[in-house]
């Protein structure tokens, strides 16, 4: 039987860049940007850092930015210590804090770093860093296909199965710019209405503009440690604990090749990897004992199958969850109050890793005019692979 890591490992310094079309900083830029600020946070220096992990999706096609661990070591002076460098589809940011919660938890190392950073406005539109991926694929994954239309397949599907609409997925949308407005790390810090997102221009039915998340640079940076040196080595009377962790590779839409049973109406790797979070962290009921989650909203659609996913409601249930105000700050669990993927904005290495930052800012109360109200324990969610991988972290502070 597997051990836990629950109460293991603590996170003690977290650093986040700005969101955005970063054109005035390069991608070792925005590495080193988050990591000082998680060095800052956490009151230490790269002296004390003992291990590291990189979590980038796809590396800059004309350099070497991003392409293995030597990428991070060059860029923050870690020499000679091991670095390696994970790509998990959009897991991978997430990916790589669970490889350094696994070295500390193990007992392999004391206090590591873990960096998630991706670069990508500064490429053209057709040769995107997802378009490049999937036209090395064999022609009956890539021909025809983008991100857009597939998770519209899925919401065409679950208008057919459970009576949804186009304005209930406007509603993910309204809310989470709502929530990006009052994050001053937000790609987008723009409210919008219904009525734009109902009136936006078409992407592929039944998807607008304003139902797809931003191409975006940016990069995230947390400091991991032995949970019981927090506070004996660094000092640290407020800090976050992993309470629990988990990650699975199921059928997504990229793999319904190989099963045809695949409803898409949902997806098995969140509800697997949940499961194993929640026996870790001995989450019974989620609705009763998650104050704030962060979930992946590539797509308006996704955040509703999230929900389900999740077990925050029942299936067919998730529309009703988001009109109600329930997953809006002030609401019974508030979701992506960062903004999200939708309007924080999506650097796909970097993603898992500012979840986790963000998640761990609320626990310690740092979020300012987004903060969720007496937040003790947070779950972190991110979905890949297109939806064949995903992970889930749940968080609390000691």
């Amino acid at each position: 039987m597997s051990e836990s890591i629950s109460g293991k490992v603590a996170i003690i310094g977290v650093g986040i860049t700005k969101f955005g079309e970063l054109f005035n900083k390069s991608y070792n830029d925005l590495v080193v940007d988050a990591t000082f600020e998680a060095y800052e946070d956490s009151g230490i220096n790269s002296e004390d850092i003992e291990a590291a992990w990189l979590g980038t999706y796809l590396p800059l096609g004309w350099g070497f930015d991003g392409t293995g661990g030597p990428s991070l070591a060059e860029a923050l002076n870690l020499y000679p210590k091991p670095v390696s460098r994970v790509s998990n589809y959009c897991t991978t940011g997430m990916e790589a804090v669970r490889m350094a919660a696994m070295a500390v938890a193990s007992g392999m190392h004391d206090v590591v770093l873990a960096v998630g950073a991706e670069k990508m406005r500064e490429v053209p539109p057709r040769g995107s860093l997802v378009a490049q991926h999937i036209e090395k694929l064999h022609p009956m994954y890539s021909k025809g296909r983008t991100a857009p239309g597939s998770f519209a397949i899925l919401a065409t599907r679950y208008f057919e199965e459970y009576g949804a609409t186009k304005e209930d997925l406007a509603e993910v949308a309204v809310k989470n710019h709502y929530h990006g407005s009052l994050n001053p790390r937000a790609h987008f810090r723009k409210e919008i209405t219904k009525e734009q997102v109902l009136k936006a221009p078409p992407v592929t039915e039944p998807l607008g503009l304003y139902d797809c998340c931003p191409t975006t640079d940016g990069a995230a940076a947390l400091i991991l440690c032995k949970a019981e040196l927090a506070e004996k080595r660094f000092n640290k009377k407020d800090y976050i604990i992993i309470d629990g962790m988990g990650l699975s590779c199921a059928t997504g839409y990229i793999t319904t090749a190989f099963n045809p049973k695949f409803k898409f109406t949902g997806f098995e790797a969140t509800q697997h990897a949940s499961k194993q979070a929640y026996e870790q962290a001995g989450i019974e009921n989620t609705l009763e004992e998650i104050d704030v989650a962060e979930v992946h909203d590539c797509f308006t659609i996704t955040e509703i199958l999230n929900y389900e996913d999740l077990g925050f409601v029942k299936k067919g249930e998730g529309p009703e969850f988001v009109k109600s105000g329930s997953s809006k700050l002030g609401g019974q669990l508030p979701v992506n109050t960062s903004g999200g993927l939708k309007s924080c904005g999506h650097p796909i290495g970097a993603t898992g890793a500012r979840v986790l930052g963000d998640l761990s800012n609320q626990l310690l109360g740092r979020c300012g005019d987004r903060q969720v109200k007496n937040a003790k324990k947070a779950l972190g969610h991110t979905l890949g692979g297109p939806g064949s991988v995903s992970s889930v972290f749940i968080l609390s502070k000691n």
